[in-house]
């Protein structure tokens, strides 16, 4: 997100049994948990928010609808299906702790089938973007999400999933993000 908005930022890199848990970084973030971003003195944890956050915070990167267009309410409901139903669905599954069918109503995302055909369909729309032909914030957001599930397996490979996530890592702030990451993972294993 932070190279789709194309303002300059400096990356902190934090272990997770140290400096991630540690009282300095508990103080920004109490959950122990990154992203974290600041800007201007606001701190904003939580993946969506960040994503969302960011999107508001500069507005000519294009990353958001104004607070007036009517594709701000698909851009909002995206977002939070992927900060809800989606999460909370693929780490239900993952840890073998769906709800039984049964239950199904009492868990906030039903089934991870529905959750899953819901997502097919946020993806399958008119255009390559969740809004259509235009890329947003959500597109980061749940692109991110589509990723990680596809390479981790806690997603089913459908063919709009995968061809969703092909056309997000292609965009130029994927593919710069992704070196980025790769030159702290190599930086990391030389000094370990």
């Amino acid at each position: 997100m932070l190279e789709e908005v194309g303002h300059p930022y400096r990356t902190v890199v934090l272990d997770y049994g140290t400096t991630m848990k540690g009282p300095e970084y508990l103080a920004i973030n109490p959950m122990g948990k990154v992203p974290a971003v600041t800007y201007r003195g606001v701190t904003v944890t939580e993946c969506a928010a960040v994503c969302a956050w960011l999107a508001d915070a500069f507005p000519e990167a294009g990353l958001a609808p104004e607070f007036d267009d009517p594709a701000r309410g698909a851009y909002l409901r995206w977002m939070f299906f992927g900060a809800g139903p989606l999460e909370a669905a693929v780490t239900a599954k993952s840890l073998n702790l769906l709800a039984p069918a049964d239950k199904a109503g009492m868990a906030g995302y039903g089934s991870f089938e529905q959750v899953v055909d819901a997502l097919e369909t946020a993806v399958s729309g008119d255009g390559p973007w969740i809004l259509g032909d235009r890329f947003s914030a959500v597109d980061v957001y749940l692109g991110s999400q589509i990723g990680w599930g596809l390479q981790f397996k806690s997603l089913p490979e459908r063919d709009a999933f995968k061809a969703y996530a092909a056309r997000l890592f292609q965009r130029e702030a994927a593919i710069r993000a992704s070196g980025l990451d790769d030159a702290l993972i190599a930086a990391a294993n030389a000094a370990s």
